[in-house]
């Protein structure tokens, strides 16, 4: 009855720690939700369920685990159900006969419990080998997109191809944004420590590792905004280190690449704004195309065209925009960014400038 006790205890837990969990990605979820992009989606933006793929690697990997849920549940059933089979029908024989006989040496015995598992080790080592082949492949797909990723603490860095046939690199942060029905292809570095690449319904985990390139493919045919998380703990904000992935048309990913490309925008009423920037610490860390050559935070250069702020830290808007420079730890404790203690009129000014980087 103890031994009962005990594992009923720790089964309790287990599920705990699994609702504390989903909880905590329900949070997340809810923080990086879609806005104004994912609104006419088809698919559920928040939704971090390995069993709802969208993508062939996401696919493979849901299936593996269906199979080995389905040899553990068949197990399960048939151990616990001779167990109980034999606690109701020989309860009160011991009594009678005594001790019940000892198999121990029995040839067909020993011999069933060992080539049973085998032939199951067998099979779940087969169908493993298989999904890591189709997985990991060795070489980008015919006609993938080669997108760089850089994983900071504790943010995404994004590098792509300004146009087909143009070797030029544009780069983002954060926000990743991918053609519908075409494969990506993901060059994995790391900037400072381990980190994990981890969309949930587009692909496997994939550790991203200092002075090391890993890769990694997915290829989305359903359009909508996919979420993921860093997997691999990399420091304080490691849990808010968030991926965002916007599946879009061709038209619309053409013309998304397009206006990424271009240099950031001047205007005369933002004047104030943008000197401040040059004259602070700003332009030492951020990138803002024809401005600024910063490399140690995220590039700029479109800020308004993304949707969050702080790698999903915040929805992004004038607000949060003005609340994360006035003090970035309030919203991200630990980061890197430092607070410049500006006034609240120095504030509205870079604030102004920033919005208008579309």
């Amino acid at each position: 009855m103890r031994r009962v006790l005990l594992l009923i205890c720790l089964a309790s837990c287990a599920l705990g720690a699994m609702w504390r969990d989903g909880a905590a990605n329900e949070v997340n979820a809810i923080v990086c939700a879609p806005t104004l992009h994912g609104a006419g989606s088809s698919v559920n933006a928040g939704d971090l369920n390995i069993f709802h793929p969208v993508s062939p690697p996401a696919f493979e990997i849901r299936n593996l685990a269906w199979l080995v849920i389905g040899i553990a549940a068949a197990i399960f059933v048939v151990v616990e159900g001779v167990l109980v089979w034999s606690i109701v029908r020989f309860r009160k024989r011991a009594e009678v006969l005594g001790e019940p006989v000892q198999v121990f040496g029995s040839n067909p015995v020993e011999l069933a419990w060992t080539v049973i598992p085998c032939i199951i080790v067998f099979v779940l080592a087969l169908a493993t080998v298989r999904t890591i082949r189709d997985v990991e492949l060795q070489a980008p797909p015919a006609g993938a997109l080669e997108v760089d990723v850089i994983g900071h603490q504790w943010w995404w860095e994004y590098r792509m191809a300004r146009g087909e046939g143009d070797e030029s690199m544009l780069v983002t942060a954060n926000e990743l944004v991918v053609p519908v029905g075409r494969p990506i292809w993901l060059n994995l570095r790391s900037a400072d420590v381990i980190h994990s690449w981890w969309v949930p319904r587009l692909a496997g985990k994939t550790d991203v590792i200092p002075n090391h390139v890993n890769h990694t493919w997915f290829q989305s045919n359903t359009t909508g905004v996919f979420l993921g998380q860093c997997a691999e703990y990399c420091g304080t904000q490691h849990a808010n280190m968030l991926l965002r992935v916007r599946v879009v048309s061709d038209d619309e990913f053409n013309a998304w690449r397009a206006a990424q490309a271009l240099p950031a925008l001047a205007h005369a009423s933002t004047a104030a704004g943008r000197a401040l920037f040059l004259d602070l610490a700003c332009m030492n860390c951020h990138a803002i195309d024809g401005v600024s050559s910063g490399s140690f935070g995220p590039s700029l250069t479109h800020l308004m065209s993304r949707e969050t702020i702080g790698a999903g830290a915040a929805p992004l808007n004038a607000q949060t925009l003005r609340a994360w420079i006035d003090d970035p730890q309030a919203l991200k404790q630990g980061c890197n960014m430092p607070s410049l203690k500006l006034d609240a009129d120095q504030l509205d000014d870079v604030v102004a400038y920033l919005v208008t980087l579309q």
